[in-house]
């Protein structure tokens, strides 16, 4: 056996029982459980706020990974498309105007939402099939260079934004917008290389890579609309008590 078919094999596992997506949900809710304690919420208040995000998220989950399984994907193409984008606009659309999300937001550390994305090596896994001549290149290539990209620099950036808030904010808002623009190339060539326009015979995704673009990308999506929105907060909160202790402010008839 080849270090190739090893690692098909470890990604082909890992895809099929569904432990790396188990692992970062586990981790959304843990880091979304400390937030709210940090924000102060009292238990009960927690355990509500905690609720209302741990069971969508799970159920969403839950449903990606049955329509995967009995290939609702391929029997309804559009499911592909909504599975990717109504997540992304419903999720951020909650989030955003939840007070209690923001305050628990604004009690955790910026790093915490970058770091977390160092799952994206996992896309790793479209290089192995690149490799072993599963997927086109037009699309394996940049998608599966992109995520591992993405998910080396999660760490270092994280890093030092967590012994840099100031500076960091800006590489952390960089890395985000890299990280969007990644997902935003794979959807595209991977819609184009799926309808035979890139060139080729259209090969579409199977399970479990399926699960990748069905729930992987959307969740990446609100991650990184996530960070980018509490970079926001932190970088004006910053610049509000700056002000306040600056002179001119102090000095400002009311």
């Amino acid at each position: 056996m080849t270090i190739l078919d090893t690692l098909a094999a470890f990604f082909d596992v890992a895809g099929r029982t569904g432990a790396p997506r188990i692992v970062i949900n586990g981790a959304i809710l843990y880091g979304l459980w400390q937030g709210l304690a940090r924000a102060g919420f009292a238990q009960s208040e927690r355990t509500r706020i905690w609720a209302a995000v741990a069971v969508p998220l799970l159920a969403w989950f839950a449903l990606i990974w049955l329509l995967a399984l009995t290939e609702a994907f391929r029997v309804f193409p559009l499911l592909l498309p909504l599975s990717i984008f109504a997540p992304v606009v419903v999720g951020l659309v909650l989030i955003i105007r939840s007070r209690r999300i923001a305050a628990a937001l604004d009690a955790m550390p910026p790093s915490w939402l970058v770091g977390l994305q160092v799952y994206r090596v996992f896309g790793g896994a479209f290089l192995v099939q690149l490799a072993l001549g599963n997927l086109s290149p037009v699309f394996a290539l940049p998608a599966g260079t992109g995520d591992v990209l993405v998910g080396v620099l999660a760490l270092p950036v994280a890093f030092y934004l967590a012994r840099h808030e100031r500076s960091g904010r800006a590489l952390a808002v960089g890395w985000n917008l890299l990280g969007i623009l990644d997902l935003l190339t794979a959807i595209t060539l991977g819609f184009l290389a799926s309808t035979g326009r890139l060139g080729g015979a259209p090969r579409p995704l199977v399970y479990p890579l399926l699960m990748v673009p069905a729930f992987g990308v959307p969740l990446s999506f609100i991650l990184h609309g996530v960070s980018l929105w509490q970079l926001k907060r932190r970088a004006r909160r910053g610049g509000i008590a700056r002000q306040v202790g600056s002179p001119m402010a102090v000095n400002t008839p009311a």
